[in-house]
């Protein structure tokens, strides 16, 4: 098999029937490189049907164009397409011929070419997608993951065919089975033979095996070897150790298909008493809910970016992400395998009630089967997926007849692939809400004042309606399907659940960032918990508000999703991949980090108080450079698991207040405002340990350009830059929101320019920006051999260029 990116030389236009184009419709279409979302493109608007939960982007519908040349040779093979995501429906024609089509937006799949093919010819590929009122954040638009090129024998491995197990491992030898789906397209019997070799994670050859397999014409038959790998190196989470395994398929001296892929050699263990043990140690998870999309790209899929994404998780404390919610791009595995992160898959946010107008609920019936497949297919192989969640807040969850979907798509996952774990993350309110909604308005109506008090109401019933006995059986077949009962926002139930259901195996599948002191407590606490997955661990397009503070007069409330509202604002860490005091606080509570972190809550002279809902975090800096008068009264908050905490401004002591974990490992100071330097020193035991010092910066003088270093994912193909606004001593100045203006030279192409600034009316795909907390991101392709440079300027400052 040859397997070809087939991701340049494509153009993309809006969709227009060919009856608008006899009319003069418009046509226009700009060439394109995949992986490409179309939605960028497209304008925002403050009365787009979506709203805030889509970054008031209105949707459309687009078509893609290429045109190649199909060898002669074709004539005689199988010619396949495989499409990593296509968001969404996905109509594929080839020389104006129907060849395939996908309703899920996230779902791999392929499509063949051969009944529509005219090898020896040019050839005309067309792929509609279209996105509208169908997603409750920010989905993106048309072809954003590659598209391959599948050339096969008549007789070949079926792409995606092979499965990777070990089976029985020990501290001697681990056992590795091979099952290979093999294909004969041709009109006689094929016999074949199969060798695989495995190869160590250093490239030495360490086990090998062989086989025959007999294909009836137009069948497709499983091929199995089994080997012996001796004093097997573990994938664990410090060491993520893969293997290869090559499986070559040929008849007498000739090869008919290859096929390697990665795995890796680990053990899994789930029970109430130890809870999830790999390779025989309790491990606990440390989870971040991720969204798709890739932030000034939109929901462009790259390997660099995935990679770049789960190595600053990474960094950042976590080691495990529930991909929400949607089954994960393949670029992700990839790099959570070679990094070492654990995954929970996710299938779906929906079943047969919908969500949205027109959103996936439309096709499940006819798609699920094959969806669910398209998933496990392209995970089983790898070491980093421990679990699939086969969806979340599931409307029908808490109803008999949604509980026996659940059973039927826990069961179609267990005959694909045994050897993992499945959850559902159930929220108990939203799989009851049916019954539920009619209580919550009886006792809403008459509620005086602004959404606060409504929400202050709305939460205890929440809590109450919650706990009833009503929901707690509501809910226990569709928990009594899977192998892990997953929680969205309900830790209160963890004891509940050890006391109702012995057996039972539980994580906090979504939880508010403000709840992981507490939350992490249980976890630590309580074996039959797994973990903790917070909302959410990376911010994303859409849902646009949902983490933000605001601070309303005394006739307002929260209105953080107000037009031109773009970013969630939720993530510990924002869009360009910068840490926010939510993810140092993390760090600490997991027992990660020992230095203090010192978060500044930006002032405020007006008397307002700052107002968010659950998800969001304080309206607060790691910053000592600010606008403010001198004398301006500050809360500055210290995170610590120490003891006790001491503040110094300019080497003078402001105060020592007590801190670590009795005291939800902060320390809260009031200081007058006054440039200098901010130390936060803790103190154990009574002796002055480890400390922490921001320092104020002078007004912006330069622009600073940093390229960050390179991925494993390629060879260069995109790179990542850093633009900073930077004073006389290089800090950065925080406070200074200018418009930065970027160019590029050479082969250094531009795809997405911006910052993490939540409300804006920046546009991604332009070369200018305002900066954010003083910073911008830049992404470029690499479009040839030649060196290439970026440029960025803003008004009075020095101009920053790096080279590509």
């Amino acid at each position: 098999m040859t397997r070809t990116n087939f991701d340049g030389d494509w153009t993309v236009g809006p969709n227009v029937s060919v009856f608008s184009e006899i009319t003069g419709g418009s046509t226009s279409s700009v060439a394109v490189t995949l992986p490409h979302d179309a939605m960028l493109a497209l304008p925002r608007r403050a009365d787009a049907e979506g709203g805030s939960s889509t970054g008031y982007f209105e949707g459309g519908a687009v078509t893609y164009r290429k045109e190649f040349d199909a060898p002669e040779s074709w004539a005689d093979r199988v010619i396949e397409l495989e499409f990593e995501g296509v968001y969404r429906d996905a109509m594929v024609y080839l020389n104006g011929v129907l060849i395939g089509q996908r309703p899920n937006g996230y779902s791999p799949f392929r499509v063949r070419l051969d009944q529509a093919l005219k090898p020896g010819q040019l050839n005309r590929l067309r792929v509609d997608a279209r996105a509208y009122r169908d997603s409750r954040w920010y989905s993106g638009l048309g072809i954003y993951r590659s598209v391959w090129l599948h050339d096969l024998s008549l007789t070949h491995i079926v792409p995606g065919g092979v499965s990777i197990t070990t089976p029985d491992i020990d501290d001697e030898r681990a056992v590795v089975e091979l099952s290979a789906q093999i294909a004969n397209q041709d009109r006689v019997p094929s016999i074949r033979q199969m060798h695989a070799v495995v190869l160590d994670p250093a490239g030495n050859e360490v086990a090998t095996g062989d086989t025959v397999i007999t294909v009836r014409a137009n069948e497709t038959a499983t091929a199995r070897i089994r080997m012996y790998v001796e004093n097997a190196e573990r994938w664990s989470l410090d060491a993520p150790n893969l293997y290869t395994l090559a499986a070559t398929l040929h008849n007498a001296d000739a090869i008919d298909d290859e096929s390697t892929s990665t795995f890796g050699i680990r053990t899994l263990q789930l029970d109430p008493r130890r809870g999830l043990r790999i390779n025989g140690v309790e491990t606990k998870l440390r989870g971040a809910c991720v969204h798709h999309d890739n932030g000034v790209l939109g929901a462009v899929s790259i390997p660099e970016a995935e990679e770049r994404r789960i190595r600053i998780l990474k960094s950042a404390g976590f080691n495990a992400i529930r991909s929400s919610h949607n089954t994960i791009a393949p670029s992700v595995l990839d790099a959570c395998d070679r990094l070492g992160m654990l995954v929970i898959d996710e299938a779906f946010d929906m079943w047969t009630e919908g969500k949205q107008p027109f959103d996936y609920s439309l096709n499940f019936v006819e798609w699920w089967r094959r969806d669910i497949e398209a998933m496990v297919l392209k995970d089983r192989n790898h070491p980093s997926v421990i679990m699939y969640s086969i969806g979340n807040e599931i409307l029908d969850a808490g109803k008999p007849l949604g509980a026996a979907i659940g059973r039927d798509l826990a069961e179609e996952v267990r005959a694909l692939d045994p050897t993992r774990f499945l959850t559902n993350g159930i929220s108990g309110f939203v799989a009851t809400l049916s019954e539920t909604v009619p209580e919550m308005k009886a006792e809403l109506v008459g509620v005086e004042g602004g959404i606060n008090d409504a929400q202050g109401v709305g939460k205890a019933l929440l809590d109450r309606v919650s706990k009833s006995d009503f929901v707690t059986n509501a809910i226990a077949e569709s928990h009594a399907v899977v192998d892990v009962a997953g929680h969205n926002y309900a830790s209160w139930r963890y004891q509940a659940e050890k006391d109702l259901y012995p057996n039972r195996v539980v994580v906090g599948t979504e939880t508010n960032p403000e709840d992981i002191a507490e939350n992490w407590t249980l976890v630590t606490s309580m074996p039959w918990v797994l973990g903790d997955f917070t909302w959410t661990g990376w911010d994303y397009l859409g849902e646009a508000g949902l983490g933000a503070v605001t601070y309303p007069d005394s006739d307002g409330g929260w209105d953080a999703d107000r037009f031109p509202s773009l970013l969630a604002y939720c993530g510990d860490i924002d869009i360009t991949g910068f840490r926010r005091p939510a993810s140092f606080f993390r760090a600490i509570v997991f027992g990660l980090r020992s230095d203090p972190y010192i978060a500044v809550h930006r002032p405020r002279t007006d008397g307002r108080v700052p107002t968010g809902l659950g998800w969001a975090w304080t309206d607060s800096v790691s910053s000592w450079s600010w606008t403010a008068d001198a004398g301006t009264p500050m809360t500055v908050d210290v995170y610590s698991d120490a003891d006790e905490v001491e503040l110094l401004l300019d080497g003078t002591v402001i105060a020592r207040n007590a801190a670590g974990g009795d005291h939800d490992y902060l320390a809260t100071f009031t200081v007058p405002y006054q440039p200098g330097e901010l130390t936060a020193v803790n103190h154990r035991n009574g002796r002055a340990t480890e400390r922490t010092t921001l320092r104020s910066s002078g007004p912006a003088v330069a622009i600073r350009v940093v390229l960050e270093q390179a991925s494993s994912a390629s060879v260069d193909a995109h790179r990542y830059v850093i633009v900073e606004l930077v004073d006389d001593f290089g800090l950065v100045v925080p406070y200074d929101e200018r418009i930065i203006t970027v160019e590029t030279t050479g082969d250094a192409q531009l795809m997405g320019f911006g910052s993490a600034r939540p409300s804006t009316d920046d546009d991604y795909l332009g070369n200018s920006c305002h900066a954010y907390l003083g910073r911008a991101q830049a992404v470029l392709r690499v479009t040839g051999d030649e060196s290439g440079e970026l440029i960025a300027r803003a008004e009075g400052l020095s101009s920053g260029r790096v080279s590509i």
